[in-house]
């Protein structure tokens, strides 16, 4: 595969990887077991469990095990077609998607923002108004 190829691969292949992570680790349909995660990476007998437990409430060390997943589901290298592609593809497309759900962060606070700035807007309207 040419560079080209490569590098699309590497923005296009971060999309699924960080809405998985993203989905996981902070929307409402993962929120039961997200919270018996949290609950068992608070009070684990071991280290081990703890950090097992606490990847999946994590959106940063999640994308790395989905990221795992992809890069072999794929055969995805970068730069290099032996295992060092591997590993070079791997933080590459970690680093890309926890961007991504970077950006997608900013973006949903910017709106929340936005609505609640309307919301008491139209609550001043409603009381001025009706005085």
């Amino acid at each position: 595969m040419d560079i080209t190829n490569q590098i699309i691969w590497l923005f296009v292949l971060a999309i699924p990887i960080s809405c998985i992570s993203w989905s996981v680790t902070h929307e409402e349909i993962f929120r039961e077991p997200r919270e018996w995660c949290v609950k068992n990476a608070a009070n684990g007998r071991t280290i081990l469990v703890r950090k097992a437990f606490y990847l999946f409430t994590c959106e940063y060390c999640f994308s790395h095990y989905v990221t795992v997943f992809f890069i072999f589901f794929c055969d995805y290298k970068l730069l290099m077609e032996d295992w060092r592609g591997y590993i070079i593809a791997g933080f590459s497309l970690v680093f890309v998607a926890n961007l991504y759900m970077s950006l997608f962060g900013l973006l949903r606070q910017a709106i929340k923002k936005e609505k609640v700035e309307i919301k008491k807007i139209e609550k001043e309207e409603e009381n001025i108004s009706g005085s």
